[in-house]
């Protein structure tokens, strides 16, 4: 072990107070966490999916049991109100109750129709990858790393964490719970730490990296990752864009556009961060956001009643970005309408207009309490503008029209739409949730999140080759013609093509040098359409 031991400090951004510490994982600490899940991985995998289900069930009794305990290290640890920290904990337990109640279905074998080759079985299986690596985010600190470990687990797999060290003090809980279910944590190893820690991670050539958290960090991790071919899952950044057309409920939009955008400080990675409004309501709807801005309380509490809309940004380093892309925004003509000052890591909500696309606050995540509004002429060049990203992770579109809005959601290039609400599509717990473009290439919600962490193998199974077999006659020579028949009678398009062989048969047939040979032709092609019938019978089973 190294004789020097870096130590990572918890603080409150709400209040610039350290209350408490960790020691950061050395590299040393990083190879023997890895060689531990390693082996301990031959054990955990051979535990059968319900055995899994009944020990990780026991964690989600201990954290039901520790909410309070929960969120009052994750209001200390993000400046987070208790209650958003409440959100995060009943978020996580709601999608790991529906994968404890769907994994015996998801994980089992699964049969496949056998097409021509029908005297044997085919089935596929999930297997576990082996020693996955999950590197957490610090905006959702709690929801946004459990899950992925638990279905992980779920899997089959062992599991390296790498906490955020923004958020180090949640990370450091989260090894607590799960050691508080003896059975579970022989297969888990928490390593906390700043970027030189994950680095290790990733050098340590994991089966699987899970990474939540910027599109630039996915990037750098994809690509240290690249040197031992090991796969990376990654659930990345969004400029989620919002489309309000001139039927919308205008007052309805401006509400829940304002909470989508500032909700966490605007620190989701499915805020509302642009805004497209058909130019009919445009100005009606501005007035509305500024409106409903106002209302808005920005502060601290640690006590459960806590009457704040929004908090602290959580990372000293998102003030640098805000400002930048606010600089530049303003440069280049925007206007401010409210809000906009910043004292420490608290912001105000901020309303901005005259924006464009020649601005970063309209291009790159900002990741905080900003809103741009811009004006358009009709719903295609919203759909225009909202589909020029980079990012492609999340959207909504508000129309009284549900018919017309649901047209529009198909053209939007963003792996989910809300339509008439804004991010509330996150919390359920089976709808699949991911990017694509920049936004990374993971899935969460649902069946596609405990999969993921499996690879799928394929079984056949049967007896040797019998000798009326398609498969086997097929291995010999002289069987063209046979295996032509089989090829049109079986996948012909069109009626023609089916009768094809048959027609071509009974010409050859009628040359006098083949009356011999008539009955055994007669015998093969009798063999092949019995194969046939049965095949497809018992592919449709």
């Amino acid at each position: 072990m190294s004789t020097e031991q870096k130590i990572l400090p918890f603080i409150n951004p709400a209040t610039g107070e350290q209350f408490g510490e960790v020691p950061m994982a050395t590299p040393e600490q990083v190879t023997r966490a890895h060689k531990e899940m390693r082996q301990a991985f031959e054990v955990w995998r051979r535990k059968s999916v319900r055995e899994r289900i009944r020990i990780l069930r026991q964690l989600l009794e201990v954290v039901i049991d520790s909410v309070d305990e929960i969120t009052e290290v994750i209001n200390k640890d993000t400046g987070k109100s208790r209650q958003d920290g409440l959100i995060e904990v009943m978020m996580a337990v709601d999608r790991l109750s529906q994968y404890l109640k769907h994994a015996p279905k998801w994980l089992r074998p699964e049969r496949v129709p056998p097409g021509l080759y029908i005297f044997r079985r085919y089935y596929t299986e999930p297997h576990p990858y082996g020693v996955v690596a999950v590197i957490g985010p610090w905006n959702y600190p709690f929801d946004l790393t459990l899950p992925p470990a638990f279905s992980a687990l779920l899997a089959g797999n062992t599991v390296l964490v790498k906490p955020s060290e923004v958020a180090g003090a949640t990370g450091v809980l989260l090894e607590k719970l799960f050691n508080r279910v003896p059975e579970l944590s022989p297969f888990i190893r928490f390593l906390h730490g700043d970027g030189a820690v994950g680095a290790a991670i990733v050098e340590s050539a994991p089966d699987l990296i899970f990474l939540t958290g910027s599109t630039a960090t996915g990037r750098k991790v994809t690509e240290a990752a690249a040197k031992t071919l090991t796969p990376v899952l990654c659930e990345l950044g969004g400029k989620d864009p919002m489309i309000v057309l001139e039927d919308a409920d205008i007052e309805a939009a401006a509400r829940w556009g304002v909470w989508g955008a500032f909700y966490n400080a605007g620190q989701t990675c499915m805020a509302v961060e642009r805004v497209y409004v058909v130019e009919q309501v445009y100005d009606e709807f501005v007035e509305a956001v500024v409106r409903e801005t106002r209302k808005l309380k920005m502060g601290y509490s640690p006590g459960m009643d806590n009457h704040y809309h929004l908090g602290p940004l959580t990372f000293e380093r998102q003030v640098k970005i805000i400002e930048d892309h606010m600089q530049d925004a303003l440069a280049k003509g925007a206007r401010i309408l409210v809000g906009g000052k910043l004292d420490g890591l608290f912001m105000e909500p901020t309303v901005v207009v005259d924006v464009d696309h020649s601005m970063k606050l309209m291009r790159d995540e900002t990741f905080g309490p900003i809103l741009p509004i811009m004006k358009v002429k009709d719903e295609t060049e919203a759909v225009w503008l909202a589909n020029d990203s980079y990012y492609g992770l999340s959207a909504c579109v508000w129309s009284r029209n549900l018919k017309r809005a649901k047209r529009i959601a198909r053209q939007l290039e963003v792996g989910s739409v809300n339509i008439n609400d804004a991010i509330s599509h996150y919390p359920v717990s089976l709808l699949p949730f991911g990017g694509v473009k920049q936004s990374g290439s993971a899935r969460t919600h649902g069946k596609g999140e405990v999969l993921q962490f499996t690879q799928a193998r394929s079984y056949a199974v049967g007896v040797p080759p019998l000798p009326f077999d398609l498969a086997t006659k097929m291995r010999e020579p002289g069987h063209y013609r046979l295996g032509k028949a089989i090829l049109h009678l079986a996948f012909g398009v069109t009626p023609r093509q089916r009768v094809r062989p048959i027609v071509e048969e009974a010409e050859r047939l009628k040359q006098p040098e083949m009356l011999p040979k008539t009955a055994v032709a007669a015998g093969l092609g009798l063999t092949a359409l019995v194969a046939l019938v049965f095949g497809l019978w018992r592919g449709r089973r």
